[in-house]
Order: structure tokens, then C-alpha cells, then sequence
């Protein structure tokens, strides 16, 4: 499993397969983004607005990789 979180734009995504497949997007709510692979498995999982939804430095109390935020 594989879990990334940018902060540039909030999403939190926890990647549950590291099979290269094609995947379709599944929206089951105005934040949270499936993607379903081979099988009808769900493959990965975005949370968008993450921050705004969770408690980030809780949820992930394990190493995990945070994308540089963009300055403008």
C-alpha cells in the first residue's frame, strides 16, 4: 500500500494495489474518488480536501511521502 498526500491541492491518496491496470474513477461523494480496477476491486482511494476532513498528522502516524506545496 501506498499512501501520498499533496498539499498543493489537499488530496490524500491511498494507492491499495501496486498492479499497473487501468482504472475507472468512482465518485462516492462530493470528496472521496474511487478508483476501480480489474475485477471490480477498488484499486486506490482519493480524498479530496483531505485537511479539511482529517486529521492528517493522526491518521498517519507512519512515514509518508508529502508533495512540496507550490508557491506563486
Amino acid at each position: 500500500m501506498q499512501i501520498h498526500y499533496d498539499a498543493h491541492s489537499d488530496l490524500l491518496y491511498l494507492r491499495l494495489d501496486d498492479k499497473a491496470q487501468d482504472v475507472v474513477n468512482q465518485r462516492v461523494s462530493d470528496n472521496i474518488v474511487l478508483d476501480v480496477g480489474q475485477g471490480e476491486r477498488i484499486v486506490g482511494i482519493e480524498i479530496l480536501d483531505a485537511s479539511k476532513h482529517l486529521n492528517l498528522e493522526r491518521l498517519l502516524p507512519i512515514e509518508y511521502h508529502v508533495a512540496a506545496k507550490l508557491t506563486t
